[in-house]
Parts: structure tokens; sequence; C-alpha cells
């Protein structure tokens, strides 16, 4: 890491969440004015046919600590997600959804809760989600448990801070944002979990129905169980298999 690099790099994919982009990024930003910690807000726009991109570049005209990647074309969350980790710099990852139900200012507080740990997950407390979404989560917390037999209260969260080491450890593929905190522990990771806030969706639409969110959820829990048991030895650094390749088409660094 370069002299000059943050502690702390936060990563938020985002699809279609035009309306969401300024009031997150400047959220962001609020909730460390006060802490010690040095940040930098990495924004992936997963090929949104809206205005994302456009309001990443307006928010990173007014945030120096801001950078902006932008995919060619639209290759999922997890993609997203690792676009943006392999480009931090920082030595602390953070991760949240780009819809604003994840508060930012919770941040910090599990920013300090890293002490002592390798992962700190947030589980939401109050969730302000329809009944069809929390019966999911239910139903694939109950089949990760039997499947993996580990219990983590809220793996689904992506309300997320951790050691840059913890990704070292962690196979790259389409759906691992909904297994980190179980990959993690299994590489050997310390993971704690934490309560944070939960707000209702205020702009735009959810990405997940019934099938995306349950049904894909059991179907890559059967792919990580496979994994896991034909696993040979810990992961090591270097070892992650790739994801489908995608396209950087443009990228705005920090001014």
């Amino acid at each position: 890491m370069s002299a000059n690099a943050p502690e702390l790099s936060v990563v938020v994919p985002m699809h279609n969440e035009g309306p969401n982009v300024i009031p997150l990024a400047d959220a962001v930003f609020r909730a460390f004015e006060r802490e010690a910690a040095s940040i930098e807000l990495i924004l992936v726009d997963d090929g949104s046919t809206d205005d994302t991109w456009e309001r990443i570049r307006e928010a990173w005209r007014g945030h120096p600590g801001l950078r902006g990647i932008r995919h060619d074309r639209s290759a999922g969350q997890s993609a997203a997600l690792w676009t943006g980790l392999k480009a931090s710099r920082g030595e602390i990852l953070a991760t949240l959804d780009g819809d604003l139900q994840n508060d930012p200012a919770d941040l910090p507080l599990l920013f300090r809760q890293l002490q002592g740990c390798d992962m700190v997950c947030g589980v939401r407390q109050r969730r302000a989600d329809n009944f069809k979404r929390r019966a999911s989560s239910l139903i694939a917390r109950l089949a990760r448990k039997l499947m993996l037999g580990v219990d983590f209260a809220d793996s689904g969260c992506n309300l997320r801070v951790f050691k840059r080491t913890v990704i070292e450890t962690l196979p790259a593929f389409d759906g691992i944002h909904r297994f980190m905190p179980i990959l993690a522990h299994n590489g050997g990771a310390r993971v704690k979990e934490f309560p944070v806030r939960h707000h209702p969706r205020i702009h735009g639409r959810s990405k997940y129905g019934v099938w995306n969110r349950l049904g894909r959820g059991i179907s890559d829990l059967v792919m990580v169980r496979l994994f896991l048991k034909r696993q040979i030895g810990r992961p090591t650094p270097g070892s992650q298999a790739a994801l489908d390749p995608v396209r950087v088409a443009e990228q705005l660094a920090p001014n």
C-alpha cells in the first residue's frame, strides 16, 4: 500500500440507484467526520441503465475521497463488489448496499468492533422488509445451518467491516456476497456479529424476488457446500477462482 493510502475503503455496488447516490455518499462521509480514520468511498456502477453514473460523477466532484468505477455491462452484485474490493487501497475494508436500507452511520460502530477479530458483520434489527423477504431470509438461514454446519444470524446483511487479509482467502464467484461470513470463517477468520439499523427503501425498486433471493440463494448454497466438502486444506492468497470477466468502462480517481 502507498504511504497516502486510506485506512478504510468503503465499497458500494450500485445498479439503477440514481436517486440514492448523493444521499449515500453524503451519509458515508458524514459518518466519519469525527473519526480519526481516513477513508475512501468506492461506488461501483454495475452497468446501470438510469442516471446512476451521472450521479456518481456529481458526488465525485463534491467529495475528494470518492472513487467511481463503471462496468460496461451489468454483471451482478458479486462482480461489482469484487471489482471494488480489488480496486480498494485500505487495510480495512467495508461494504454496504446502495439502497440506503443499511445505515452508513453504523460503519464507525462496526469499525471500532474490529479489534480482537477479523470481520464484523451487521445483524439487521427490526428489518424494514416485507414478509416475503423476511421469510425467504429465515428459510435461507435454516438451510445454511443445516447444509454448512455453521450459523450466522444475518449472513445476507451486506453491512460489514473486515481486514484486507480476509479477502485473500475467499473464492471469487457469482453469489459470494451472500456467503462472505461463512467463507471467511471457513478460511480461519475470527468473525463477529453486531446489531445494526435497517431502514425502508425510499427510492428505486428492489432487485430481488422469490427466485433470485431464495431460489438462487439455495442453488448457491449447494455449490458452496460442495466447495467446502471438496476443499483441500485452507485457501491461500492468490488462489481465488475468477469471476466471469467484466470490463471496467470508466473510472473516477480521487480528486
